[in-house]
Formats: C-alpha cells, sequence, structure tokens
C-alpha cells in the first residue's frame, strides 16, 4: 500500500458568510411571464391580428363613413302627360341640386327602381297629379318620397305658414368615427385576450408542454397568471396605436385622462383572459377551443354595441346585453374618451368587469387540466 493511498485526504470547508440563494414568492411567475413575451415575440401572425388589423379595419371604415355631402336623390319619372311638368318643377325646387333626375319609359323605371337604381319613381296622371312609387322598407326611398313631394308643392307655390332655418353639425365627437374606435379598441381587447390566450394554452397541452410543467416547483396560480398579465402588455400598444390613428388620421377628440383609459383597458384585457382561461381550461384540440371562443364571443359581437348602438335591440333583453363584458367595457371607453366621465362614476361597468374576469379565473384555476 502506498504512502497516498495511507493517508486520507480531508477537505477543507470554507465557511460562507452568504446564506443559499432562494427564490422569491413571484420568481416563478415572473420567469413565466418573460418567457411568455418571448414566445409571442416569436410570432408574427401575432403582430399582424393584434396590431395592424385593428388599424387596417378602423381606416377602412373610418374613410367609408367620413363626413361628407349627402348623396344625391335618384329619382325616375315616368314619361308621358305631365312628365315634363313634373320634371321642370323639380328643377325650379331650391333645392333642385340635390335630385338627379331622369325620364324614362314605365317599364325602365319600374325595373331600375326594384334592382336599387332609383330611390323612387314618380308617376305623373296627366291631370296635374303625381304617385309615388317608393319602398317603405328603405329608408333611402322614404326619404326620396318625401323630399321630392317638398320640392314639388313649394314649386307648385306652397307657402309654409311657420319660418324655419337650418344649421348643420359635424364636430368630433359627434360622428360615426368616433361612435367607432372605442368599441373597435373593446373588440380588440377581447379577441387578443381570448384567442391569445386560449389559442396558447391548447397549443401547449397538445404539444405535451404543460406535461413538463407539472414535474417542475411551479404554482398552477402563476403559471396561468403568467399567461393571463402577458395580454397587459400588448394591451397598452393597442389602445396607443388606435387612439393615435384616431386623433392623427381622423382628428377624434380624446377628453378622458390617458391614466383612465389605460386602466380601463387593463381591466378589460385581464377580464376576456380570464374568460379565455375559463373556455380553454378543458379543450383538448384547436378545433374544441375555437368553436367554444366563438361560442362565447359571437353573443357580444352581435348585442354589445361594437358598430352600431346596442339601444336597438328590445328594451326587454337590455338588461342582459349590459351584464356582458364587452358592453361594459364599450360603454366605459366611449364614456372615458369622448365624455370624459371620472372612474369613480363608472363602477358599475368596472364591477362588471371584475366579476366576469375574477369568478371566471377562479374557476379556470379549479378546472384546469394539464392534460
Amino acid at each position: 500500500m502506498s504512502v497516498a493511498e495511507q493517508i486520507p485526504v480531508v477537505e477543507k470547508q470554507i465557511p460562507s458568510n452568504h446564506p443559499p440563494r432562494r427564490n422569491g414568492r413571484w420568481a416563478g411567475y415572473l420567469h413565466l411571464l418573460g418567457a411568455r413575451m418571448l414566445e409571442l415575440k416569436r410570432e408574427p401572425e401575432v403582430v399582424f391580428w393584434v396590431f395592424v388589423f385593428p388599424l387596417l379595419l378602423a381606416t377602412g371604415l373610418g374613410i367609408a363613413f367620413r363626413n361628407k355631402p349627402a348623396d344625391a336623390i335618384s329619382v325616375a319619372i315616368v314619361s308621358g302627360r305631365g312628365a315634363q311638368q313634373a320634371e321642370a318643377l323639380l328643377q325650379n325646387s331650391p333645392k333642385h341640386a340635390s335630385f338627379k333626375i331622369a325620364v324614362l319609359d314605365e317599364e325602365v323605371a319600374h325595373k331600375g327602381f326594384r334592382l336599387g337604381k332609383y330611390d323612387l319613381v314618380v308617376e305623373p296622371d296627366g291631370s296635374g297629379g303625381i304617385r309615388y312609387r317608393y319602398d317603405p322598407a328603405r329608408p333611402e326611398s322614404v326619404l326620396a318620397r318625401s323630399k321630392v313631394d317638398d320640392a314639388l308643392q313649394a314649386a307648385a307655390g306652397r307657402k309654409d305658414l311657420v319660418a324655419t332655418s337650418e344649421v348643420t353639425f359635424s364636430e368630433p365627437g359627434s360622428r360615426y368615427i368616433d361612435f367607432l374606435i372605442p368599441g373597435l379598441l373593446g373588440m380588440n381587447l377581447m379577441n387578443s385576450g381570448m384567442w391569445g390566450i386560449g389559442f396558447a394554452l391548447v397549443d401547449m397541452r397538445q404539444r405535451k408542454l404543460l406535461k413538463r410543467f407539472v414535474g417542475t416547483p411551479m404554482r398552477r396560480g402563476d403559471f396561468l397568471l403568467a399567461l393571463l398579465s402577458s395580454r397587459l402588455v400588448l394591451m397598452i400598444i393597442e389602445i396607443g396605436l388606435l387612439l393615435t390613428l384616431g386623433v392623427l388620421v381622423f382628428h377624434m377628440k380624446v377628453l378622458g385622462s390617458l391614466f383612465a383609459i389605460v386602466l380601463l383597458g387593463s381591466v378589460g384585457a385581464m377580464c376576456f383572459g380570464g374568460v379565455g382561461l375559463l373556455t380553454a381550461s378543458r379543450a383538448q384540440k384547436i378545433e374544441s377551443v375555437s368553436g367554444l371562443m366563438n361560442l362565447v364571443m359571437m353573443p357580444m359581437w352581435i348585442f354589445s354595441g361594437v358598430f352600431f348602438s346596442y339601444e336597438r335591440f328590445p328594451a326587454m333583453i337590455q338588461p342582459l346585453i349590459k351584464a356582458l363584458p364587452l358592453t361594459a367595457l364599450n360603454d366605459a371607453m366611449r364614456a372615458s374618451i369622448l365624455e370624459g366621465t371620472p372612474l369613480i362614476h363608472q363602477w358599475p361597468q368596472l364591477l362588471v368587469m371584475g366579476l366576469w374576469g375574477g369568478v371566471s379565473f377562479v374557476l379556470a384555476l379549479r378546472w384546469f387540466r394539464w392534460t
């Protein structure tokens, strides 16, 4: 036996003044949130659907419904006795510039009216009388009937007993684009919150990535909360881009504070993120979660006043409409952006969104499946 084998080797331990490093309570959550943001960075389609598509939609609708002079009323006069007199009366009326007049045969005039080429058909009876052919289901046809009759009566010598005047009003805040942009903000927050989280969750479940998380010292709540809060970063960019477009391109006035708008957007993003988590908590396939997402979002697309006011629906379903989270978000956004309403007066909308988001997150936390 050698000398080296006979002498035991004793390792000297150097005492350390620093205790072993321990991760804090929220370290796992922060790492998961950072990983989620890196995943979003690698998905170029997210940039288009979350940021570019809403801008294109707002621009297209804003141009389509921009402020412009009213379209001229298309009027077809049936040729025959009295047609020239009716045409002369319309041409000599004070509002002759608002009419496009064509004298046609009866068959051609009726066919053009049926196909929507003309708003109104004027049929002189040859003895000084006139018959109007219009469609009461077409607003432009009803308007044409009223305008043409008023012009003909005035040109024929009718005197108005009451003196009237007109004042046109079209200011930022009362236009369709001002109504539309807050609605698009709400819709985009709903779409990105639900599709972004729901698709990501089911995709990870399909690729067996969630099973790997089971073996890590990670809290289920931290994982779901990281998915949920990752939408907040995108939310700030979404709101900034749409508001900038409205202000610079369509001269929209933002009366509320940016803090209030961002806070409302944050509550909305968290709300729909919670609903998205709940919807995808047990779905196994992309096809399944797609159907569930559409089932949840379709009523809100229709009823929540994105493109037109929900006041058009019957009064008996108004309470149900106002209980929808997208309705609350759209109402809050419009009140803040267009009216400058303080946050303290918007507690009903905040309560609706908070209840939807909170209850959905708690249920998702309970029903969530890793596989």
